[in-house]
């Protein structure tokens, strides 16, 4: 460990290039296969070969402050943390990157979580300050993410500044071993689902759970905590396999509770604050709501009594609904709810309360 390290802190060296790229290939298929095969004897030890690659591709160290001075990037980074309403939907966290590359993927993810109009003008902000500076937008440097469309989510830079971009890529989705060309359209999607959460979860370090069944008393930060990050990844897994078990047995009613859990598996990824609801990650996140409200016809079409509600508005309208809510005391507006981690139901004479994320008065 101790020599893969100081190889790859040595600048401007072709082994320490090629060593990273190795060992973040290798980790890529070590997830992939982990998340194939939930059971196999060897998860535990992969789980924890998984924890020892992602510490050693961390950097050790920020780079002196005179350094940010040499970034091309530099004026986006100044204009980026300046804007007092990017703070109002992302806190008054600073950029924290430390290359042109990685300050220009730190700004991209960081406009997923906005509204789209805002995250518009500033995508073509960014771009004219990376082009300034000799930058050329590259809509192919891209990144593949796993899902069950092809979507470019940002494009990555050629020129003078050498950034991929991310893309969502259905080819990705239909090379996972999970992916099943006899599967439903809606089980395929929560592969891409899971699929697609635990490469963003390893894309970006500013990424927390709120999943109950994992921890119950806070919102839990994933990268700084790599035995929660893998707590959540199983949770999920197993979820994902009771929603195919219950979808094999035709029960209406179980495929309905498998689905209701799985979505606030989904709804519990989070960022403080909490995404917007019209932002990248809010309207991808609503894909599972409208699936889930189509189980829920399907369960009423078998003379079931059900109802699902989404939760939202002021808190304290909606609080008699749920049980261990979370607060925050940043993001939205005071008094209301941030984000809906899991619908509020009644299957027939069974009432299941909702959970909720809610900005507290203070």
């Amino acid at each position: 460990m101790q020599h893969l390290r100081q190889l790859l802190e040595i600048q401007n060296s072709e082994l320490a290039k090629l060593l990273k790229y190795s060992l973040h290939g290798l980790e890529a298929a070590l997830t992939q296969a982990r998340t194939a095969s939930p059971t196999d004897p060897g998860a535990k030890i992969c789980d924890q070969i998984l924890q020892e690659l992602h510490q050693i591709l961390q950097p050790t160290s920020l780079a002196p402050t005179n350094h940010r001075q040499e970034l091309k990037l530099n004026h986006l980074r100044t204009a980026f943390d300046s804007d007092p309403e990017l703070s109002l939907y992302l806190g008054n966290s600073s950029l924290q990157s430390q290359t042109d590359s990685n300050l220009w993927n730190e700004v991209q993810r960081k406009l997923l979580r906005v509204p789209e109009d805002t995250a518009i003008l500033w995508r073509n902000r960014a771009l004219e300050l990376a082009q300034a500076a000799g930058a050329i937008e590259n809509q192919t440097h891209v990144h593949p993410l796993p899902f069950i469309r092809d979507e470019l989510i940002y494009p990555g830079l050629s020129g003078t500044i050498q950034a991929p971009g991310l893309c969502l890529s259905r080819q990705a989705l239909l090379d996972a071993e999970i992916f099943s060309t006899r599967a439903s359209e809606d089980l395929n999607l929560l592969a891409g689902f899971l699929l697609l959460w635990i490469k963003l979860i390893e894309i970006d370090p500013d990424l927390h759970h709120t999943l109950k069944s994992v921890f119950s008393f806070d919102v839990m930060a994933l990268h700084s905590q790599p035995e929660q990050k893998t707590q959540y990844i199983d949770a999920f897994i197993n979820r994902f396999w009771r929603v195919q078990k219950a979808d094999e047995n035709a029960d209406p009613l179980l495929t309905l509770r498998a689905w209701i859990d799985i979505d606030e598996a989904i709804h519990s990824l989070v960022f403080i604050p909490p995404a917007e609801r019209y932002s990248w990650w809010g309207k991808l996140q609503q894909e599972s709501r409208r699936i889930l409200k189509k189980v829920a016809d399907r369960a009423i079409s078998f003379d079931n009594n059900v109802r699902i509600r989404q939760l939202s508005g002021l808190y304290a309208d909606i609080c008699h609904l749920t049980k261990d809510d979370l607060q925050l005391d940043c993001g939205g507006t005071p008094g209301e709810v941030l984000t809906c981690i899991r619908v509020y139901s009644q299957i027939n004479q069974e009432e299941l309360p909702g959970r909720v994320l809610f900005r507290s008065l203070r």
